[in-house]
């Protein structure tokens, strides 16, 4: 593992008021090429880089046939920091008395069915708060390709092992009864929350090792050890938090994850608890490349992640391992 890219230290304010799984990807990608030969009678396998693969009477990029998960053009720093994607985005919003196990929410989603399925994201606010407060992940996820699910919880006041399993039920309802189920690849599934919200983070993927990746922004939680989480886990933290500082919440969490896990630590410079709560490019632009890189397998993000970035105007400190192997 690489050392701290650090080029302040960080100032914590104030008290406080296993082995990594197998990735499935690789049976995935059997599952799917057996699928294509069955469909398509034969494949003629691309010689070159660039050059194509030949289903049956259909020319298909060389690159797609290799991961069938790809959604979008090839990314540019340009592209992860715009404030939209290159998919439109449509919305359904879900009532609390549709649901059970959690609040309900808004679903937002790339308009396109031409891609095929998507990879999804449920995200959860933080304590005393509504979906409202992280609403603008929403869009600016779903139109880089995912279908990202913000919720609210079944009380303003849940810790974050209750909102932990309600990540978990807004999947399960998201994947097999929401009117965008068909538009989801059940495999293919993140969790992502603010404070408590991100505290429920690491509780879901502990409860769950399948999920693909996990995204705790400023996250709270009196548990600061996660030695069993599987799941690839991008911890973010604030220099300027006081209600979860770093010292005591986002460093202890990610110290404690495997040192097999695929994880990373991005702290915010000049920010607070809150930030996560406002559109925020730095957020925005690691947490892209986080999820497409480990729901998607999608490898064109990874420079973006490693080396790994350096201490900025925005970033205090990341910390890493890589390149990752998942």
């Amino acid at each position: 593992m690489q050392q701290p890219n650090r080029a302040l230290p960080a100032a914590p304010v104030g008290p406080e008021p296993s082995p990594r799984r197998p990735h499935r990807f690789t049976s995935r990608l059997a599952r799917a090429g057996l699928a294509v030969l069955l469909a398509a009678g034969g494949l003629v396998a691309a010689q070159a880089t660039g050059a194509q693969a030949v289903v049956g009477a259909q020319a298909v990029p060389a690159q797609a046939a290799a991961n069938p998960y790809e959604r979008g053009p090839a990314p540019t720093n340009a592209s992860i920091e715009a404030s939209r994607g290159s998919y439109a985005v449509s919305t359904t919003t879900v009532s609390s008395l549709s649901v059970s196990g959690f609040g309900g929410g808004t679903v937002y989603y790339p308009t396109s069915t031409s891609d095929g399925t998507f990879g999804a994201v449920v995200i959860s606010p933080g304590y005393t708060a509504y979906q409202s407060s992280i609403s603008w992940l929403g869009p600016r996820l779903a139109s880089q390709g995912f279908v990202v699910f913000t919720i609210d919880t079944l009380t303003t006041l849940d810790q974050p092992d209750s909102r932990g399993r309600q990540l978990l039920a807004a999947l399960d309802y998201l994947t097999q009864s929401s009117s965008v189920r068909t538009r989801i690849d059940s495999s293919r599934l993140g969790v992502m929350g603010h404070s408590m919200g991100g505290g429920g983070t690491l509780e879901a993927a502990k409860s769950r090792p399948s999920l693909q990746a996990a995204i705790p922004l400023t996250g709270w939680n009196l548990d600061t050890t996660w030695p069993e989480i599987k799941t690839p886990t991008l911890i973010v933290g604030a220099d300027g938090d006081t209600i979860a500082p770093v010292a005591t919440h986002s460093e202890p969490f990610y110290a404690s994850l495997p040192s097999t896990l695929d994880k990373a630590y991005l702290e915010l410079r000049g920010a607070t608890h809150f930030t996560p709560n406002s559109s925020n490019t730095t957020i925005a632009k690691y947490s892209i490349s986080w999820l497409k890189r480990f729901i998607d397998n999608d490898t064109r993000y990874e420079q973006f992640l490693c080396p790994l970035p350096q201490a900025s105007l925005t970033i205090a400190e990341y910390r890493g391992n890589c390149p990752h192997t998942s």
